[in-house]
């Protein structure tokens, strides 16, 4: 058996939450791989909206494993807050996740260092999601973060006490900055005790006794490849590797056990933060598919910036996955617009570049294709045969430019709103 893996092609919220909802009943066992409670995973179903930040999105389902794997870093107040709000709902979170001792801790001073950055950045300041990503991950290659496995070890209030320490000489070095170091201090000790109720796990060593039984298992990204560390439009990125790659050093498993990867994106595009966006839109267009689309960030709330679909940004997002199959989102977006464009490449200065440049800026004019739009509702089709004319030229477009199939479309929020194109998925 091979891992399959599902990521994002964009900058993120392309809708992986929902897609790994309606493949979740194809696999024993769905695995996060990397990022943590800055992604915001949105799953509709029986009229309930739900937001997972953490826990992979497989939890809904009975008979289904889910690990969080040594890649993710885990703020342990919000994970409760988050494990709380699913018990509400008697979802048997214990019985269902697994965590790996090799993931990494958000302490609150991961926080403050986090919001300090973004502070003393002023106009250049990245977009971070001031939820400690970014600190934690400089820790953890720094060689000084502490593990979900740390917490079960003598010395481990010793160990937190000095990286804290470590922390108050590094935010003193800002300027017009005020902190409270304690201040979410006791809650982060009391909610390790909900963490170390839950099944701690050797998770690469788990995962691939998985395997070997024959055991079909799904991992799942966060945030969106043009946001990786070493691929993503730098500096403006999270501090994982989002892109396949990642699966591999965020799980345990060696590259030759990747089977399919499964690419998301959306029918447009979206971008929340700072960042180079060449086809984001400032016009009526852009605040129409922003209002139409509900485009608002689901952690931070923040909205997004929206722009039309950008053919030399996915292809590249395609080629550095090594993409074997694409899902589209959102199609149902786009139903109002009498015209669909495709930016097929970009303008600068008297040059036309077709590849994702290495200095992707917003002086990049994109050089764009016109499609026809179509005017049906698309929230009530429940198969191909029901796509408008229009949508298929789209679909067919995309996949012949993107040489690559495009084997689900999403025409609605909610798990039922799926349209499932390969035989083998459905």
């Amino acid at each position: 058996m091979k891992v399959d893996v599902l990521l994002g092609l964009q900058w993120g919220d392309e809708g992986k939450g929902k897609i790994v909802d309606v493949l979740t009943p194809k696999y024993d066992v769905i695995a996060r791989f990397q990022g943590g409670p800055n992604a915001g995973h949105t799953l509709i179903f029986d009229g309930i909206k739900h937001v997972l930040h953490t826990i992979p999105s497989g939890i809904f389902h009975e008979g289904k494993e889910n690990i969080i794997g040594n890649g993710v870093v885990i703020d342990p107040i919000i994970f409760k807050k988050e494990i709380t709000a699913l018990e509400a709902l008697n979802c048997p979170v214990s019985e269902r996740l697994k965590i790996s001792r090799k993931a990494h801790l958000i302490l609150p001073t991961h926080r403050i260092l986090d919001a300090a950055s973004e502070h003393a950045k002023g106009k250049a300041k990245i977009g971070s999601t001031l939820k400690g990503i970014g600190p934690t991950y400089m820790d953890k290659t720094g060689r000084n973060g502490l593990r979900v496995g740390d917490i079960f070890k003598d010395g481990f209030r010793e160990k937190y006490d000095a990286l804290v320490e470590k922390h108050i000489r590094l935010l003193n070095q800002y300027d017009n900055f005020t902190y409270d170091v304690k201040e979410n201090e006791a809650e982060w000790f009391e909610s390790l005790e909900t963490l170390k109720k839950l099944p701690i796990i050797d998770s690469e060593n788990y995962i691939n006794a998985l395997l070997k039984q024959g055991k079909s298992i799904l991992a799942e990204g966060a945030q969106g490849s043009l946001l990786d560390i070493d691929f993503g439009s730098y500096p403006f990125v999270t501090s994982s590797n989002t892109t396949a790659a990642g699966a591999c050093t965020g799980l345990g498993i060696a590259p030759n056990k990747i089977g399919r990867v499964y690419g998301i994106f959306k029918a447009y595009a979206t971008r929340v933060g700072s960042g180079p966006f060449p086809t984001e839109l400032f016009d009526e267009t852009g605040d129409e598919l922003r209002k139409i689309g509900h485009e608002f960030g689901a952690t931070t709330g923040r909205p997004r910036r929206c722009g039309w679909i950008d053919i030399p940004a996915l292809k590249y997002a395609i080629t550095v996955n090594g993409v074997t199959e694409l899902h589209m989102t959102k199609a149902d977006v786009l139903s109002t617009f009498k015209e669909v464009k495709v930016c097929t490449a970009y303008q600068h200065g008297d040059q036309m570049i077709n590849e994702l440049p290495f200095d992707l800026t917003d002086q990049m004019i994109p050089e764009y294709k016109s499609l026809k739009g179509w005017s049906e509702d698309l929230t009530q089709i429940s198969s191909t045969d029901e796509f408008p004319s229009e949508l298929m030229d789209y679909i067919t477009y995309l996949e012949e430019v993107l040489e690559t199939p495009i084997s689900i479309v999403s025409v609605g929020p909610d798990r039922n709103q799926t349209i499932l194109r390969d035989e083998i998925l459905a």
